[in-house]
């Protein structure tokens, strides 16, 4: 992708650089890609942050260990699924929850944060996701009642959250390019187990979800677009660069 930098960003007494890893199977013409690529541009120029993105596929991960992440200061799990590698998805995401790497899964990046944390964290070994093993007798992401995907759809934000305080309200709007997403089945465990559902479609499906005690972890079912004011870039993403300069080096 193309790299949003500051020739001074790397010097004594300047900004950190911030080292983003993007896991996914990049395609530059997938405008769920494309849209990835652009709001993190937009985001490092507007706030003036050395942002160096690498995108990395699934089956790297799975064929060096998640240790290849080592050294990256957030990491980002992307639209594009079913992935090349599901084990290489699931370890990147568990690596970040793990290590405390500020994270956020959008679109089949949200589906598989739900799937590591039911397997790894629930204790869930046989939870699947409904597009890739549609006869598994535990499915924690399953298809949606009513497909967004195509569309831009109203999100309800939990006021008391963090990402509402990044958005400034608690009714924003956004675009869909999935069909599948968190089974309302298990909504209870999974917030008892400590993943917050935190945002809602209309019809009270989640669309957001957060691990408030980590320094950033969020699952976004939709994929998020620049704005057409570059001054303003999305707040999800600039919250996640913002969460990677901060982060320990």
């Amino acid at each position: 992708m193309p790299q949003a930098t500051r020739n001074d960003a790397d010097g004594a007494g300047h900004e950190p650089v911030v080292r983003l890893a993007i896991i996914g199977e990049y395609n530059p013409a997938f405008p769920p890609h494309k849209a990835v690529d652009a709001t993190v541009v937009q985001v490092a120029a507007a706030r003036g942050i050395d942002v160096r993105a690498e995108w990395i596929s699934t089956a790297v991960i799975a064929a060096e260990s998640p240790a290849r992440l080592a050294g990256y200061h957030a990491i980002g799990i992307s639209p594009g699924s079913p992935y090349k590698s599901l084990d290489g998805a699931l370890a990147a995401i568990r690596y970040a929850r793990e290590q405390d790497v500020p994270l956020l899964g959008t679109c089949g990046g949200f589906q598989h944060v739900v799937l590591e944390f039911a397997r790894n964290v629930m204790g869930l070994e046989g939870a699947e996701h409904e597009e890739t093993a549609p006869d598994a007798s535990v499915l924690v992401v399953t298809a949606l009642s009513c497909s967004p995907a195509g569309q831009t759809m109203p999100v309800t934000i939990d006021g008391a959250s963090r990402v509402a305080g990044w958005y400034g309200t608690t009714r924003i709007a956004e675009r869909y390019y999935c069909n599948y997403g968190l089974n309302p089945e298990h909504e209870v465990e999974i917030e008892d187990a400590g993943l917050r559902i935190v945002g809602w479609d209309d019809g009270g499906e989640a669309r957001i979800v957060d691990i408030p005690s980590h320094p950033f972890y969020i699952g976004a079912l939709f994929v998020p677009h620049p704005p057409d004011d570059p001054s303003t870039p999305h707040p999800l993403v600039a919250a996640l660069i913002e969460a990677g300069r901060l982060a320990p080096r």
